[in-house]
C-alpha cells in the first residue's frame, strides 16, 4: 500500500465516521453504514468522489437530484437542498462543469437565493448554461407520474450527464409510493425523479445516491438490512395501507449513508478537495452558516416543521464545527504529505492495512 492509498483510505474512512455521528443516539445511521461499507468494500465518501474524480472534465452536466416534501406542511425539508447547492459550488470549483438541480418546485425559490449564496449563476435555459461560466441550471421535476418518463426523456435530450447525483431524495417503493420517515404515504407531495434517476442509470452514467433513512433514491442497494432493522422499512410495515413498506426500489451503484444526508454530502465535498488538492473546493463553516440560514429565510423547513436553521433537527452548533473539521482534516492531510513521509513508510512496512 502507497502513502497515497493509505491516506485516501484512512481520511476516507475519518470523514464517513463525522458524517454518520450520533447525537440522538437511535443507531439509524449504524445501522445503515454497516450495510453500506459491506457493499462499497471502502470508505463511502471517498469511493464516490474518486468515481467523480476519474470521470468528470470540464463542460460536463451532472444532474443533482434532491427535495424532499414533508407532510402536512407541503414545504421542502432543509436536508437536501443546501447540500446540493454547496456540491455545485465544489464540482464548478474542482472541474468546471455545468452542474444542474432536478427539485421540485418547492425548491425553486431556495435554489435561486442559494445559487446567490455560493456565487454561481443560475439558468433554467441550458443553452445560456453552457456559454456562461461559475453558473449551475435548475430543471424543477414533475409529481405527475404520467409525465415523468416525457420529461425525463426531454431532460436527457437537452443535456445528457456524465453523472447523476441524489440527495435525500424521495423514492417510490415497490408499489410505487412514496413514504415518509413514519411510513405514510407522500405520493402526491413529491417530484417522481426515480424516474430519471433510473434512466440514466440505465444508459450507463455515473450515479450516487446519499440517503439518511431508507426512503431516499437509491437506498434500494441496501433493502434486506433495511427491511430487517429499520421501524416501518419492512413490507406490510408502514401506515398507510400500501403493504410495501417505506423501502425504496430504486438501487445506486454508489452509495452514501450518513446520520443527515447532507453530512454525507460534505463528507463526499471533502474528499474531492483532497483529491484535486484544493481545499477551496470544500466550503467554509462560515459559508454553512449562511447557506442554512439562506435555506430556512427561502421556505425550506427543518425535519420537525420549524422553519429555523436547522436541518434535521440538528442546528448551527453542529453543522458549522462538522464542516469545520471535515475542512480542517483535509488540510492537515494535504499539508502533511511530505512532512510525514517517513512515518508513512514505517507504518507500510508493519503491514497493519494490508498489502
Amino acid at each position: 500500500m502507497t502513502q497515497q492509498e493509505l491516506t485516501i483510505l484512512n481520511l476516507g474512512q475519518s470523514l464517513d465516521d463525522l458524517a454518520n455521528l450520533d447525537p440522538r443516539g437511535y443507531g439509524v445511521c449504524k445501522i445503515l453504514y454497516k450495510a453500506s461499507r459491506e457493499y462499497t468494500g471502502k470508505p463511502l465518501c471517498m469511493n464516490a468522489a474518486m468515481k467523480l474524480a476519474s470521470t468528470l472534465k470540464e463542460g460536463d452536466f451532472v444532474y443533482i437530484m434532491t427535495g424532499f416534501v414533508l407532510r402536512p406542511f407541503k414545504h421542502a425539508e432543509t436536508d437536501g437542498i443546501i447540500s446540493s447547492i454547496l456540491l455545485c459550488r465544489a464540482l464548478v470549483k474542482a472541474f468546471g462543469i455545468k452542474p444542474i438541480v432536478i427539485c421540485p418546485k418547492e425548491n425553486l425559490k431556495a435554489v435561486e437565493n442559494l445559487a446567490a449564496c455560493v456565487g454561481l449563476h443560475l439558468f433554467s435555459n441550458f443553452e445560456e448554461l453552457r456559454e456562461i461560466p461559475v453558473s449551475m441550471g435548475v430543471v424543477v421535476f414533475t409529481k405527475d407520474v404520467n409525465e415523468a418518463l416525457k420529461q425525463a426523456d426531454e431532460i436527457l435530450a437537452a443535456a445528457a450527464p456524465k453523472a447523476v447525483i441524489s440527495i435525500e431524495c424521495p423514492g417510490a417503493n415497490e408499489n410505487g409510493v412514496y413514504h415518509n420517515a413514519t411510513g405514510l404515504d407522500v405520493t402526491e407531495l413529491e417530484a417522481k425523479q426515480d424516474i430519471l434517476f433510473e434512466k440514466a442509470q440505465k444508459m450507463g452514467v455515473l450515479n450516487i445516491a446519499i440517503g439518511d433513512l431508507g426512503n431516499e433514491m437509491g437506498m434500494g442497494t441496501i433493502a434486506p438490512q433495511l427491511e430487517k432493522y429499520i421501524p416501518y422499512a419492512g413490507r406490510g410495515r408502514c401506515r398507510c395501507g400500501c403493504e410495501g413498506g417505506l423501502a425504496v426500489k430504486t438501487k445506486t451503484d454508489n452509495i452514501i449513508t450518513a446520520t443527515v444526508s447532507d453530512w454525507g454530502c460534505y463528507s463526499m465535498i471533502a474528499a474531492l478537495a483532497f483529491l484535486v488538492g484544493d481545499i477551496d473546493v470544500m466550503h467554509t463553516s462560515d459559508l454553512e452558516k449562511e447557506a442554512v440560514v439562506t435555506a430556512c429565510r427561502s421556505g425550506m423547513i427543518d425535519m420537525y416543521g420549524w422553519q429555523i436553521p436547522s436541518i434535521d433537527g440538528f442546528g448551527l452548533e453542529i453543522n458549522m464545527p462538522i464542516v469545520a473539521l471535515m475542512r480542517e482534516m483535509v488540510v492537515q492531510a494535504i499539508r502533511h504529505k511530505d512532512t510525514c513521509k517517513t512515518w508513512f513508510e514505517k507504518v507500510e512496512e508493519l503491514k497493519f492495512f494490508g498489502e
